[in-house]
């Protein structure tokens, strides 16, 4: 009788397991939704906001919005809508990038946690092999950013013209990039 009794409490506790299981991934789920429809209604904020609708009444861009439902069952508006759109992120992103060039920053000894986050902030990554910080920045902001941490920042396309003027724009067709130079020359003596 004990061990029936004890198999069926083993079983049943089984059950409460599994059943507690299921509660956790259900819930998780649901989160997981919630944060999903968060996210795309934080987008598509920043769309209203980027067009330029933001400072409209709610009521206005509503009725603005709804008006746009017929145009979505034409196939051709919906591509004219996705070209101009894809047109749009495309001229920002240029603007954004005008300017900016392949830049490395060096500095003498490794950088504080506050520092590392504050390049990653400015678009720069640290590269183990090379041990610098590259990305790409307009070179004034690069040259503040490296003063601020007691580093040196290089532009890597005057490096490129001053290794060989014929590769400084990717080379030709064909073309054999130089030879590496020597590490002490790129990172310092007291950096190898």
């Amino acid at each position: 009788m004990s061990t029936k009794s004890t198999s069926l409490a083993a079983r049943m506790q089984r059950i409460e397991q599994a059943k507690a299981r299921v509660a956790h991934d259900e819930a998780k789920l649901r989160a997981d939704e919630r944060r999903a429809r968060t996210k795309r209604l934080i987008e598509a904020g920043a769309l209203v906001e980027k067009a330029g609708y933001l400072d409209f009444d709610a009521n206005v861009l509503h009725g603005a919005l709804r008006s746009l439902r017929p145009g979505f069952a034409d196939k051709g508006q919906v591509e004219v809508w996705a070209a101009d759109g894809g047109r749009a992120f495309a001229e920002e992103a240029r603007r954004g990038d005008e300017g900016k060039k392949p830049c490395v920053i060096v500095f003498p000894r490794p950088l504080s946690k506050e520092a590392a986050a504050n390049m990653r902030r400015a678009a720069f990554r640290f590269s183990k092999i090379f041990m610098h910080w590259e990305g790409r920045a307009r070179f004034a902001d690069a040259q503040s950013l490296a003063a601020a941490y007691g580093g040196v920042a290089r532009s890597v396309d005057e490096d490129r013209a001053r290794e060989n003027p014929l590769t400084a724009n990717g080379g030709g067709e064909g073309h054999v990039p130089p030879a590496p130079t020597d590490q002490s020359s790129l990172f310092g003596e007291d950096q190898i």
